[in-house]
């Protein structure tokens, strides 16, 4: 039989009913001659509860036992997901990650997948079953512990299953019925792709869209794994929700497909640094080695150089996550005790946003630099950091003007068009 996985997120089985609903849709599947591996997230809001128990009962806490505590979530759906098919009449199986076993790093918390036994579930298809229910977000360590792959690991799951089984498609049930051009909730807009390739959904997945974690595009994209993402809340119809592909699939590529936005960013400037060779790896040596997750940079002759040479110093801007500031602050006051870097002062901007146009049409036609920079300043949106790639320019702003940014854009590219 043909193998399809079927992923289904928090939201689509936050309780016994919406697991059933769920089941019902795998018992579809089932009936159209697919052998199914369904994915299960923990119930919505499950994750949150145990992460906090765990915060509660120790602090600084041992990670191992972390991800034995955070990873049962998925366990429970799993059974619950097997005991509603089993109800059905559908045979199904649930596995936990180290009984199928998922083989993955020791980086408890942010473990990567390294492979897949499939000499078990094989078997149970061989025998008449119809259904392997996996508990997403987990693994084993070589060590033989249960670790965990990060929030959003369930994806990763997912498309690393599709991998192994060569999988017709990996179909993404969540709480949204597609990838749209841009939030919704922004912009009424905002249309719904029915396409959209691998390398411009990794583009918009790490520039802040939330429906797929960037990990699981990154290896659908490597394996070439067809993902659809639709609404487990919805019937589903074959050409239902956005299918997201190969570059070659897709006719007809616009411009730009979307537009993404991540509100909370901080801007971070480095004054008057020595200007040397290897003070960029000085400064983002430590930024790196303390888990700050720099994006958009930006070297500048300084104007403040107090009498000094300006071709010996220079100002260094990048931006993070806000959350990620004091870490940041830290690891550079810290470089600077030792002696590694020296600067003036460090000047934080926490009240700045991000946002970014996305398409492969870039790389065939010129302007889009220009449109974009033309439409923000004509609604007054002033820019202070930007960055570009093949297929996307970012913008970081001052967070007021975020929303007017990304409904400007999306007017100015035509995105209320697409199909």
């Amino acid at each position: 039989m043909p193998i399809l996985v079927m992923k289904f997120g928090g939201t689509s089985v936050a309780d016994p009913g919406r697991i059933h609903a769920a089941a019902e849709k795998v018992r579809a599947e089932v009936a159209r001659g697919h052998d199914v591996i369904v994915i299960v997230s923990a119930m919505a809001g499950r994750t949150n509860e145990l992460v906090g128990w765990v915060n509660e009962t120790s602090p600084l806490y041992d990670a191992r036992e972390y991800d034995a505590v955070v990873s049962s979530g998925e366990n429970v759906t799993a059974g619950l997901m097997a005991l509603t098919l089993q109800e059905m009449d559908v045979p199904a199986r649930s596995w936990q990650g180290w009984q199928v076993p998922i083989h993955t790093t020791s980086a408890h918390g942010a473990a990567r997948i390294e492979g897949i036994d499939r000499a078990a579930i094989d078997a149970k298809f061989a025998e008449g079953f119809r259904v392997a229910v996996i508990a997403g977000f987990q693994g084993l360590s070589p060590e033989g512990r249960i670790t965990t792959l990060g929030r959003g690991g369930s994806d990763t799951t997912a498309v690393a299953f599709a991998a192994a089984f060569d999988a017709i498609r990996c179909d993404i049930y969540t709480d949204v019925d597609g990838i749209y051009t841009t939030d919704p909730r922004i912009s009424a807009k905002a249309r719904k792709l029915t396409r959209i390739s691998f390398e411009e959904m990794l583009e918009l997945a790490s520039l802040g869209a939330k429906v797929l974690q960037t990990r699981s595009v990154e290896l659908a994209m490597r394996y070439k794994v067809r993902l659809r993402v639709l609404s487990s809340f919805e019937d589903t119809a074959e050409n239902s929700g956005t299918l997201v592909c190969d570059e070659d699939e897709i006719m007809e590529s616009k411009v730009v497909s979307g537009v993404a936005h991540s509100r909370d960013e901080a801007k971070l400037t480095l004054v008057t640094v020595e200007d040397r060779p290897g003070i960029a790896a000085a400064i983002f040596g430590p930024l790196a080695e303390a888990g700050v997750n720099v994006d958009m940079i930006v070297q500048n002759i300084s104007e403040q150089a107090e009498g000094r040479d300006p071709r010996e110093v220079t100002d260094m801007t990048f931006s993070c996550p806000t959350d990620q500031v004091s870490r940041a602050r830290k690891a550079l006051e810290d470089a600077q005790a030792r002696g590694d870097i020296r600067f003036d002062r460090l000047e934080v901007d926490t009240e700045v946003s991000k946002v970014s146009v996305v398409g492969i049409g870039m790389r065939s036609h010129a302007g889009v630099a220009a449109r974009m920079f033309a439409a923000l300043a004509a609604d007054g949106v002033n820019i202070k950091v930007i960055a570009t790639s093949e297929i996307k320019i970012s913008v970081l702003i001052d967070r007021r003007y975020m929303e007017l940014a990304v409904q400007a854009l999306h007017d100015a590219f035509g995105l209320d068009k697409i199909d």
